[in-house]
């Protein structure tokens, strides 16, 4: 049983403190919105995740976890301190760090013994020797940074945690990998891997199978366009290719572009993460390109069907990306919404998980203008 404090209480973090604390570790979320963690503590799980208020639930009785707003109170319970921080796509596309930063300048200050910090959510490349470089200007004490990137499917989060095909660890710190592989030892038993690497691998592994997998959407959206225009069958094609054991059938559906809150977000920074070593990934901007081609494709049939939308009363029903969330960040949904609005258009829309995200995401965009909801 190891002592662990997560630092952010979003879905990462809270999915991340959860699942630890099921395989009877000690867990201390730590998140600076006070009235989300009242909420917690009443065992209101603050998002929609499959299972995740079932086994939230039994460790809240088990007292196996517990929550607070005090960074303090974390740094002096743990040994191990993994930091789920929201990391925003910055206006030039790169990794917004500040929050990150922010909080390991704190760390610094507060550690009084050794401890090991993990950057658990998705990070730009390089971010751990930031973070690192920024704990070394206020610490007194030994520490170590460890990057541990996460691979969760919003849907399936807490079957990826519990059951994950890999874990993977990036350190070059022989006392902190053992420290982590004892932690995820109860994750591993069955044979999954668990690979350790250095920190820089570590973090691009992530953005590589992210970048890899929208790549695959978006190569699959052409073909479905050019079958289009040609009368050739997508279905048929998807079923014939990825039957071929080197490609598989996983992401082979065409899509209105792509949704996910991590596949653009990553792709953005990835790209700039290569401009900044002075190097340019041809296929990313190809990606991001279709991407913004795709994303209207739908509301332009629509127009040209009707000869304009004017007027015309539309109901959408299904907001998120995919099912099983409630996420609605990057998806179709809201640029098929905007657009058909601007053209002139009324939208009644439905979701059973969503309606009160598409509330928030009207407001924070400056919409006021209130949708009629189903």
């Amino acid at each position: 049983m190891k002592r662990i404090a997560v630092v952010g209480t979003g879905y990462v973090g809270l999915v991340t403190g959860t699942c630890f604390a099921e395989t009877v570790n000690q867990l201390l979320c730590e998140d600076i919105d006070e009235n989300k963690v009242n909420r917690i503590r009443i065992s209101e799980v603050p998002i929609y995740e499959p299972r995740l208020d079932v086994i939230f639930e039994r460790n809240i009785k088990e007292n196996r976890i517990r929550f607070t707003t005090d960074l303090k109170e974390d740094v002096d319970f743990a040994e191990i301190i993994f930091l789920d921080l929201s990391i925003p796509k910055g206006e030039d596309g790169s990794a917004d760090l500040s929050y990150v930063i922010g909080v390991a300048e704190q760390l610094g200050k507060l550690m009084t013994e050794y401890k090991v910090i993990v950057d658990k959510s998705t990070v730009s490349v390089g971010k751990s020797d930031k973070v690192e470089a920024e704990i070394s200007k206020f610490a007194r004490v030994e520490f170590s940074v460890v990057s541990n990137t996460e691979f969760l499917k919003e849907g399936f989060a807490v079957d990826d945690f519990l059951n994950s095909d890999r874990v993977v660890i990036g350190t070059l710190d022989a006392h902190a990998a053992k420290i982590m592989t004892e932690l995820y030892k109860p994750f591993i038993l069955y044979g999954y891997p668990l690979i350790i690497m250095d920190e820089k691998s570590t973090e691009l592994t992530k953005y590589a199978a992210n970048a890899l997998l929208a790549t695959k959407i978006t190569f699959m959206n052409e073909i479905a366009n050019f079958c289009e225009a040609d009368g050739a069958d997508v279905d048929k094609i998807r079923l014939g290719i990825g039957s071929d054991s080197r490609i598989g059938h996983k992401f082979l559906y065409p899509e209105i572009g792509f949704g996910r809150s991590c596949f653009p977000k990553d792709i953005s920074a990835l790209l700039k993460s290569g401009k900044q070593v002075g190097y340019d990934f041809e296929i990313i901007k190809s990606v991001l390109d279709v991407k913004e081609k795709q994303k209207t494709t739908i509301v332009t049939k629509i127009k040209n069907f009707y000869g304009g939308v004017k007027g015309m009363k539309f109901s959408i029903w299904g907001l998120v990306f995919k099912p099983d969330t409630d996420d609605i960040r990057e998806a179709s949904a809201l640029y098929i919404i905007n657009d058909l609005i601007k053209s002139g258009a009324e939208i009644n829309v439905y979701d059973s998980e969503a309606m009160e995200n598409l509330g928030f995401y009207y407001n924070s965009v400056g919409r006021k203008t209130v949708l009629p909801f189903i």
